[in-house]
């Protein structure tokens, strides 16, 4: 279980975000500029909180109180940025091999065929980012995310930068591979549809403060119902 209740002072708001993800991808809903990304960072590592506590399972990652603030590397946090953060004049297989640095020689490249093999990359192994087309590039981030072992997968508008063709045919995709982390998940997008095609509970943030859990079917539902009657 990953539970989140933090504040953190922005120039148009303070970020107050209350969440709890326990076995079921949550999305963080809400229009651009809402605190979303922000929370995201907050969890992984890369921006610190003013207060609150962030706990997963039974770690601490974050406690202003206790002045307990884990590194990005020691949370065991995946981000999946918007724009995929690969590294430019890395190949395929360098960028996987990134998030393992951990793991002995041998068992690195045990892991990266694996990883190759499961994120459908065989033959991409020593191209450069610049070559990949948006699905691609996004396969190699959660390959290169996954060869850390995390125990969060946290997704920041994942399809923001694919047309729309290619984003409803790796909606699919992107569902299976959070059925089979089996970690907790949280999605961040502004777009219903997503959100309903990928979890079934959401959280509303406006202006940094989040809402309560709300069924996604059924705010999806409200929403139509609202244009339909314009």
């Amino acid at each position: 279980m990953l539970m989140v209740d933090i504040e953190k002072r922005l120039d148009r708001y303070t970020l107050k975000a209350r969440l709890q993800c326990d076995n079921s991808p949550l999305a963080l809903f809400g229009a651009s500029g809402a605190g979303k990304s922000m929370t995201l960072k907050c969890i992984a590592g890369i921006e610190k909180p003013d207060k609150g506590v962030i706990q997963l399972n039974d770690r601490v990652l974050f406690d202003s109180e206790k002045k307990i603030n884990l590194p990005p590397q020691k949370r065991r946090v995946g981000y999946l940025f918007q724009e995929y953060a690969l590294f430019p004049d890395m190949t395929v297989s360098g960028n996987i091999k990134a998030g393992m640095h951990k793991l002995p020689k041998q068992e690195r490249e045990e892991r990266l065929r694996e990883l190759i093999t499961r994120f459908q990359l065989d033959g991409m192994e020593n191209r450069r980012p610049d070559t990949l087309s948006g699905g691609e590039k996004q396969r190699v981030a959660l390959a290169r995310i996954f060869a850390s072992s995390p125990e969060v997968l946290l997704l920041d508008e994942p399809f923001s930068s694919l047309d729309t063709l290619l984003k409803y045919q790796l909606i699919p995709y992107i569902r299976e591979i959070i059925a089979v982390f089996g970690g907790e998940t949280i999605l961040v997008s502004h777009d219903i549809e997503e959100v309903r095609r990928l979890c079934p509970a959401l959280s509303v943030i406006t202006d940094g403060a989040t809402s309560t859990i709300k069924d996604t079917e059924a705010l999806y539902q409200q929403i139509k119902s609202q244009y339909e009657t314009l």
